[in-house]
């Protein structure tokens, strides 16, 4: 390496009591009328009420709650025009991934003042456009969104997941409250957790890989050994859900900036085509991409064993088996996490159809990811991580 980038320009707001600076963070950001966006679920079980009691002093614009699990781009340009309807000038995003990937979609159009997402596909191919102010307030623990500069929105014409990359999506504030994710039921704390680990995983093994992404993959792998299992066991303790929303930000940010691999590509690709959650996708798929890139990632998945299992087994491990002892540190805590929460560990138990694989494997090898991948990606070698990724 003799040339690398690393930005991260989103204000991090990190504690408990962290939502209540929501008002003074879009103050200083210049806004005043905002809108809100979130989702049904967040609305029912009461977490959109703090985002609005904190915004009491304000004057809310538009309140936007119709928002899929997975993100569409007629979704997105719904909102956008809803929010020049109705004169706002700020975004607030309370949610997972689809809500705060719909926001940075309604970002993008507005700052670039076009009306349709489709105009914009392309990959950092768009200038900074009219500033809109955008607070991240993420509900899972797992995403990263709120740090990242991708969006992941769903073509429905297509069946496929379209990614936008650009600096202009990023989140001016991340806000990390630890009561936003406190509800979150077990299996879907698991899912999103292990989304955690695999974007901190491929961000450390991936071409564009640097020393400050590096920083950023390895404390989230800390965080993510020892406090996922306690998110999952003991869902109240904020003091793990605050340590799993940093290493979700934290792993956000490492991949963001040298990017992720074959086991998102394929993920996505699933996504878009047998419509597998994204947590769900990489829980599964993580073992079997590590296995794949094995032969060219030897020494950094050595060094991951240090992370993922602690000191003391990293001593005693062989150097020429860490590699294969941290892929078995996954596999276990993979284990741990079916046992506790029925997270699938196969594509079998995820319902997908076989049949499926070579429509998912097309679809793969036109993802982004598969170029920085650390090694190439074949259709023979999708498929037969797909393969084996399905179980018996």
């Amino acid at each position: 390496m003799n040339y690398f980038e690393f930005t991260n320009p989103t204000k991090l707001c990190s504690g408990q009591g962290a939502l209540d600076n929501l008002a003074y963070e879009l103050q200083i950001l210049g806004a005043s009328h905002p809108m809100v966006l979130s989702d049904a679920m967040l609305e029912k079980i009461g977490t959109l009420k703090g985002v609005t009691d904190a915004l009491s002093e304000m004057q809310i614009g538009r309140i936007f709650t119709d928002i899929p699990r997975d993100s569409s781009i007629e979704t997105v340009n719904r909102i956008a025009k809803e929010y020049r309807d109705f004169g706002c000038d700020a975004l607030v995003a309370l949610g997972g991934g689809s809500v705060l990937d719909t926001a940075k979609g309604v970002r993008l159009l507005i700052s670039q003042d076009v009306d349709d997402l489709l105009e914009l596909m392309g990959c950092e191919c768009v200038p900074k456009g009219k500033p809109v102010p955008f607070v991240a307030i993420p509900t899972t623990a797992g995403t990263g969104s709120e740090a990242t500069a991708v969006a992941v929105i769903k073509n429905p014409g297509l069946g496929i997941k379209m990614e936008y990359i650009s600096q202009q999506l990023v989140p001016d504030t991340a806000i990390l409250d630890p009561r936003m994710t406190e509800t979150l039921p077990p299996r879907i704390t698991a899912s999103t957790g292990m989304d955690t680990l695999c974007h901190a995983i491929e961000a450390f093994s991936c071409l564009q890989k640097n020393p400050v992404s590096d920083a950023y993959a390895i404390a989230a792998i800390g965080l993510v050994r020892d406090n996922l299992l306690r998110a999952v066991r003991f869902g109240s303790s904020r003091q793990a859900r605050w340590a799993m929303a940093n290493a979700s930000f934290l792993a956000g940010a490492a991949f963001s900036n040298s990017m992720v691999g074959v086991v998102h590509a394929i993920g996505h690709a699933l996504g878009g085509v047998c419509h597998v959650p994204h947590g769900d996708a990489m829980n599964i798929l993580l073992p079997a991409g590590m296995m794949f890139n094995c032969k060219k990632c030897r020494d950094d998945y050595g060094e991951l064993l240090l992370h993922l299992a602690g000191p003391e087994l990293y001593r005693k491990t062989p150097k020429q088996k860490r590699a294969r002892a941290a892929i078995e540190e996954v596999l276990r805590m993979r284990e741990k996490l079916h046992r506790l929460t029925g997270l699938p560990v196969t594509l079998k138990e995820a319902g997908v159809d076989p049949a499926k694989f070579p429509e998912v494997a097309k679809a793969a090898l036109n993802d982004g990811a598969v170029i920085v991948n650390p090694r190439q990606v074949t259709y023979d070698a999708v498929i037969r991580i797909l393969e084996v990724s399905y179980g018996n």
